[in-house]
């Protein structure tokens, strides 16, 4: 799969039925879904950066990283998010009776997620969920974590524990090499389909905007990372255009 440089991470051009597929078709692949976030904190931590340029693929989660690969590089690129991913590769991998497990979040949020799975998807093969207090990633990388996925050998881990420290599990995990899984961090995403938290429509975020509605249901936890990133970002990516 190609990759453009935007900032300092190289960015998969793909499309979310594309990475659907490759999800639904193989196995020990690690994605990431990279927004503006992703993007600003990569450039401003080399070792983050490698970690995550590392993954198999880095989606172009969000209006700014797609629209900026299309002006950057003149491909045209369109949103990869996170939700369109997950439910693309969840109907994908239902005839060949696809196995999930989720890890991360917390309780009542997963369980109703995978109330509204069932519901919507009922022949959907979950082998399991598992939902750790909140911890730093060194309290994370405990085998005591890793043994039940191990033991399970799901298709594909969903990690909602949110950036940066989903992707470095993700990283350990995958250096681990304890099975034949599919690896992918999707953060918010459970929080959308058990429907505790309002996703932007369609069209909201096409148009660049979801980080509006994100804002007005979280703005003490997401303040910073939007005022401040996204103008990072603004500036960052002005500099590179007239670079190049």
């Amino acid at each position: 799969m190609d990759s453009v440089l935007i900032l300092n991470s190289h960015i998969s051009v793909t499309s979310t039925d594309e990475v659907a597929h490759e999800l639904a078709s193989n196995r020990n692949m690690t994605v990431a879904i990279c927004n503006v976030n992703t993007v600003v904190q990569c450039f401003k931590d080399k070792d983050l950066n490698a970690r995550v340029d590392s993954f198999d693929i880095r989606c172009p989660d969000g209006f700014p990283i797609a629209k900026a690969s299309s002006i950057l590089y003149k491909n045209n690129q369109k949103r990869v998010d996170g939700y369109n991913i997950f439910k693309e590769t969840l109907k994908k991998g239902l005839d060949s009776n696809l196995s999930h497990y989720f890890f991360g979040n917390t309780e009542h949020v997963t369980k109703k997620m995978i109330s509204n799975l069932k519901n919507e998807f009922p022949s959907i093969n979950i082998k399991g969920y598992y939902c750790p207090p909140i911890l730093t990633i060194d309290n994370l990388i405990d085998d005591k974590y890793f043994e039940e996925i191990k033991k399970l050998s799901p298709d594909i881990v969903w990690v909602s524990l949110g950036f940066p420290k989903q992707e470095e599990f993700i990283y350990i995990l995958n250096k681990k090499n304890i099975g034949h899984f599919n690896l992918i961090g999707i953060g918010a995403v459970f929080e959308w389909v058990a429907e505790t938290k309002i996703k932007a429509p369609e069209l909201v975020a096409n148009l660049g905007l979801e980080w509006i509605f994100r804002l007005l249901q979280e703005p003490r936890r997401l303040f910073k990372r939007y005022l401040v990133d996204n103008f990072l970002f603004i500036i960052y990516f002005i500099k590179q255009y007239i670079k190049n």
